[in-house]
């Protein structure tokens, strides 16, 4: 097996990045009354913001599947699983530890607010979920790529029976994982289902990427599959419908959003693939390479973890349009340096956290 590495997966995760922190720096402070859906700049934006956290979802699975599933060829599955639930449960941990109201605390004011679930904690859950179906699949890389497809599928088809799901008796720890009705931000599902096709994904890629020809079926055939999803999956949807007479098909192909949003993903996919060569500039690759710094750096700087101090107290929802978009650039490029020259890779923080786990286990031996 080759062991060059798929660029298009960094140029994605940096371009994906960078759609967050445009994304949440002007939703948290444009004035609302800029918020015209009727515009056709602000409806853009929107829409493409709309496909940012799709990205990050599939983008995760279909990285960490493919080292998953590489690291069997070169004898080292143990290590790769070990450190992916290291990772997961390390992001989910972050992810926590960015909304815990310290100075609050401090002063004695508690509440379960940050006990909801974002980015973070979904995308570590769902690493823990595909390391844990790796296994169950008996790391068989065939079944492993049918059942994270079947999941996918599963997950996109049922989503109106838990669309507005509440679980009253459950606490609220584990509840906020599978309901917003106490503030969260992502719930495991439907996302999982994102992290679960780029899964499958990363099984064509692990199977076929010698074979002869393989870039430009696999172009092609995600960015067939992207535009029939977004153009023809409520219809399809529709037509089983009327041949089963299955209410859920309906109530999906009426509120079909998945399916769209994983169709423009795709379509990103087939085109920075096709790309790789042409934009896999150092600085993109870098940018895509430091992904959590980045995130965790834009998060306190604008929702002031920890102090409570962040633009989205100190500005609010004020910004004109111009402002939003300037401001929006000189945020871009802050976060970026900071993550550059004062915060240290990914790999570094993972390395560490793996490193302070193994002194622990000696420890309690």
């Amino acid at each position: 097996m080759s062991t060059n590495r798929l660029y298009f997966i960094d140029v994605v995760r940096a371009f994906a990045i960078l759609m967050m922190l445009q994304g949440h720096f002007i939703d948290t402070l444009l004035d609302v009354s800029y918020r015209d859906e009727s515009n056709v700049f602000f409806k853009c934006w929107k829409y493409f913001r709309g496909i940012t956290a799709p990205t990050f979802f599939t983008i995760s699975g279909l990285i960490f599947s493919y080292l998953l599933i590489k690291a069997k060829h070169s004898g080292n599955t143990q290590q790769r699983i070990k450190k992916g639930l290291s990772r997961g449960f390390m992001l989910i941990g972050i992810g926590y530890l960015l909304r815990v109201p310290l100075f609050e605390w401090l002063f004695g004011k508690f509440n379960t607010y940050f006990l909801v679930i974002d980015v973070l904690q979904c995308i570590g859950l769902s690493l823990i979920l595909i390391v844990v179906i790796y296994r169950l699949t008996l790391k068989k890389t065939l079944i492993f790529s049918i059942v994270m497809l079947l999941l996918g599928l599963i997950i996109f088809l049922t989503e109106p029976l838990y669309r507005y799901l509440e679980l009253k008796n459950v606490p609220t720890v584990f509840s906020n994982y599978l309901t917003k009705e106490n503030g969260s931000i992502f719930t495991i599902i439907p996302w999982f289902g994102y992290a679960a096709f780029g899964a499958f994904i990363a099984t064509l890629f692990y199977r076929y990427l010698e074979r002869p020809k393989f870039k430009t079926a696999i172009v092609s055939g995600l960015f067939i599959t992207g535009l029939a999803l977004i153009y023809k999956s409520s219809w399809a949807l529709m037509k089983l419908y009327y041949l089963t007479d299955f209410e859920l098909l309906k109530d999906v192909a009426f509120y079909n959003y998945l399916f769209t949003r994983l169709g423009n993903v795709l379509i990103m996919f087939s085109l920075f693939y096709l790309l790789e060569n042409y934009i896999k500039q150092p600085l993109i690759l870098r940018i895509g390479q430091k992904t959590l710094s980045i995130y965790i750096i834009h998060f306190i700087i604008i929702w002031g973890s920890f102090t409570g101090i962040g633009l989205h107290q100190l500005i609010g929802k004020t910004l004109l349009p111009w402002q939003a978009v300037i401001g929006a650039m000189l945020f871009l490029t802050l976060v970026c340096f900071i993550a550059f020259y004062y915060a240290k890779t990914n790999a570094f923080v993972y390395s560490g956290i793996t490193k302070i786990i193994d002194k622990i286990k000696t420890y309690t031996r």
